[in-house]
């Protein structure tokens, strides 16, 4: 069952252009291992493009290699995808099929929406992976609401 001390959530920049896939991979799968050992098995995602989309394809990539993981979609709102372009809608679309759960924070896009799924993300975890490149927007203040829930953050981007 999910609870709070099981739970880890992620969080990153839409842009990671400044990282190869495998070099991102090389530094998270660690980090995931590692929280598996210490018995996480429920990773939030949020759904977005880049950092979100690449955290779930690792989650169910482990699954399929048989780690006892379950990834957990906390999207901000059903029509969350609906200005993607063709090709981000039908990732999107293989993630939603691919995912052990999925919890909407409302119904439509509303100003503020983004914001509240993070802070849903974060109240529903103990332990955050983020890739924190900039010290503003959306993640950076994520994960300062992460650090001030007692959250254990782990950056990828400099860890």
């Amino acid at each position: 069952m999910r609870e709070k001390s099981n739970t880890c959530c992620f969080t990153g920049h839409r842009d990671i252009s400044g990282v190869t896939y495998a070099e991102l991979a090389n530094r998270m799968e660690p980090a995931v291992q590692r929280l598996i050992g210490e018995g996480y098995r429920y990773f939030v995602c949020g759904g977005a493009i880049g950092f979100d989309t690449f955290a779930a394809i690792l989650i169910h990539s482990l699954k399929m290699r048989g780690e006892d993981v379950h990834l957990v979609l906390m999207l901000p709102c059903r029509d969350q995808a609906a200005k993607w372009s063709a090709y981000d809608r039908a990732v999107y679309a293989q993630i939603l099929q691919k995912a052990d759960e999925v919890v909407y924070i409302g119904e439509k896009y509303t100003p503020g929406c983004m914001q509240m799924r993070n802070r849903a993300m974060v109240d529903a975890a103990s332990a955050c992976i983020c890739y924190l490149t900039q010290m503003r927007g959306g993640t950076w203040q994520t994960v300062n609401y992460a650090g001030a829930q007692g959250l254990s953050v782990i950056n990828v981007a400099s860890d």
